[in-house]
């Protein structure tokens, strides 16, 4: 039994990750830095979102 999003949350999450990697490629870091980024932010959605939002790249 895994942990299942859905609902009303869930598309807060998406929303959230695809804001968080619009944000990443429109910053002014190097391009392994924005890949390394954007593929935390897949592989996990919530967490990556958090510790993009506390380490990403900013500007």
């Amino acid at each position: 039994m895994g942990i299942e999003v859905g609902g009303l949350l869930g598309l807060i999450i998406l929303v959230l990750d695809v804001w968080a990697i619009v944000k990443t490629v429109q910053s002014n870091a190097g391009t392994g830095s924005k890949v390394l980024w954007i593929v935390l932010i897949l592989v996990f959605p919530i967490l990556g979102v958090v510790l993009w939002w506390l380490f990403g790249p900013k500007g």
